[in-house]
């Protein structure tokens, strides 16, 4: 079912002063990226500190969190729907070091230079439970591609998810697309992994007993 707009969204958007909004006239993904918009992360933060990007930030917890630990580090959050990344907006208008852009990951070659993102976040992407939407994953072959295009050689993929056979799908196309793999962790939590940064989901499913599962991806040389 489709999120209803939440009231004054447009007005409540143009508030957010920390906000970079892309529009996207053109729905085909690929006619749309053959125009490119890149960003200058240098005139957006006022610096040439590393940018590091989270793809589905939600409401901005763990976005905020990491920027405010690492003040050295840009940080852009990516979030396609408008209704939700709004209060990500709000809750973050404080923090100097992140920006938001909205849209689509199929997207991001529009406005991401080459080799410019230090590290990528996926927290608790939508597993897309059914293998006909195997392709919307945001760990598929396509969209690893994607991502190849604009990280840096020593770059890293974070993911986490809940989802135990989207882990595994995850591990297989990474697997299959010219990434290795380190730091796998089938429960994070019982692990002595330091310095994470719960999500809301996170806090929700571990709650329930859930183990969250962890793997750090790199570019094989």
């Amino acid at each position: 079912m489709r999120m209803r707009k939440k009231k004054h969204l447009d007005e409540r958007l143009a508030l957010c002063k920390n906000l970079t909004v892309m529009e996207i006239n053109d729905r085909n993904e690929q006619t749309a990226i053959e125009v490119k918009e890149y960003i200058d992360f240098r005139e957006l933060f006022g610096n040439d500190n590393p940018v590091y990007m989270e793809i589905g930030c939600g409401k901005g917890g763990f976005c905020r969190e990491a920027a405010l630990r690492e003040p050295n580090i840009n940080f852009l959050a990516v979030e396609k729907a408008a209704n939700v990344m709004v209060t990500a907006c709000e809750q973050c208008a404080d923090v100097k070091n992140l920006h938001f852009l909205l849209g689509g990951a199929e997207y991001l070659p529009k406005f991401i230079k080459p080799e410019s993102i230090s590290r990528l976040y996926l927290n608790f992407s939508c597993p897309f439970p059914k293998k006909k939407y195997a392709a919307h994953r945001l760990t598929a072959g396509r969209f690893l591609k994607i991502y190849k295009s604009f990280l840096k050689r020593d770059a890293e993929i974070h993911q986490k998810t809940d989802n135990m056979h989207f882990f595994e799908f995850s591990l297989e196309q990474f697997s299959q697309n010219g990434f290795s793999l380190k730091n796998v962790s089938l429960d994070l939590h019982a692990s002595d992994f330091e310095g994470n940064i719960m999500t809301e989901y996170e806090r929700l499913f571990s709650s329930k007993g859930q183990p969250i599962y962890r793997l750090e991806a790199y570019i094989k040389e």
